[in-house]
This record gives structure tokens, sequence and C-alpha cells, in this order.
């Protein structure tokens, strides 16, 4: 496993196993001891899949104290723009963003930590993301940012992004709990 800085505190991309030959490919993005000896720890509680059709936006999402996450994310299929926020106020970071291309050639992910703001925006049809959490999801801890207000370029000005993710709250009325 390789770490990248991405200019946000505690926030990484990061390259993992991925080994190929005529059969096809075997990857590994998830190793406790790899990542611990990068400074990364992080035990997965749960897991799961999104799939997305192309010029899908999904974000700006997070869980809430005292319920928030941390988040390995990973694109298994298509391509994606994905982007966080840091809402961390202690942060020297605070309120910076950073954006990367995600896809299924790419054999890396990328490590959001709690109290950072996490949307993407699909490139393919198809496109499937892997995240691995910290903790389980919460219903009455998850929130967000609307993603058309925070300082993030995205791919498109017109995307298509649910009704929930419309009404979220902007981020200048955003109450930051962290």
């Amino acid at each position: 496993m390789k770490l990248i800085e991405t200019g946000i505190a505690d926030c990484y991309v990061i390259d993992f196993l991925s080994l190929s030959d005529i059969r096809g490919s075997f990857n590994k993005p998830y190793h406790k001891t790899g990542l611990a000896e990068l400074g990364i720890n992080l035990t997965i509680q749960e897991q799961y899949f999104s799939v997305s059709s192309k010029n899908v936006l999904r974000g700006m999402h997070f869980q809430l104290p005292p319920l928030a996450v941390a988040k390995l994310v990973t694109c298994l299929s298509g391509a994606i723009f994905d982007a966080v926020i840091d809402i961390r106020k202690s942060s020297p970071t605070f309120m910076q963003t950073y954006s990367i291309r995600l896809s299924r050639d790419d054999k890396r992910m990328i490590y959001i930590p709690e109290g950072l703001a996490h949307g993407f925006y699909s490139l393919e049809d198809e496109t499937t993301l892997l995240y691995m959490a910290s903790g389980t999801f919460s219903a009455a801890h998850d929130s967000g940012i609307r993603w058309d207000t925070v300082p993030v370029t995205w791919p498109a000005e017109s995307p298509i992004v649910s009704p929930r993710d419309q009404q979220l709250v902007s981020l200048n009325k955003f109450e930051n709990p962290f």
C-alpha cells in the first residue's frame, strides 16, 4: 500500500495491492495491518456499495457525532469525480476541498476521516462504489450539505440529484457539530 497526501488533514489517497495476469486480477483494498503501518487505524464495521448511472451526483454526505464514521471508498466499476470538504472546525484544513477521479482501473481508494463531507459525480453508467465504514449507518445521524453550495468545480452543472440531496442545507446555513 502507498499513501498519497491530499492536502486535507488526515485524508489520503491510497494505492492498494493489485495483481494481474492472464486470468484477470486480484485486489486487496483493505488490510488492517498495512493501513495501520501507514498511520490509519480503521476497523471496518460495515460495507456497502452504490451503483449509479452516468451524470448522477450523490453528496455531500456524512454522519453526525457521536456516530460519525470514517470511510474508505473505492470504485469497482465505471468512473467517478470524487470530492470531500473538511468541516472539522479545529482542523488546519477547515473548509478546504479535495477532488480526484477514481475508476475501476486505478487500484486506489480515498480515506475519508470523520468530519469530512463526501460526494461524487458518476462519469459512466453502471458505476459501482464500495464503501468500507468504521461504524454502522444511523438514519438519525445521517446528514449532508447541498452539493452546489460547496466550493467544488463539478464536471456538470445539471447532474441528476436525489430529492433528498436537493433539500440538504446549504454550506453557509449548516450548523456544524464537528
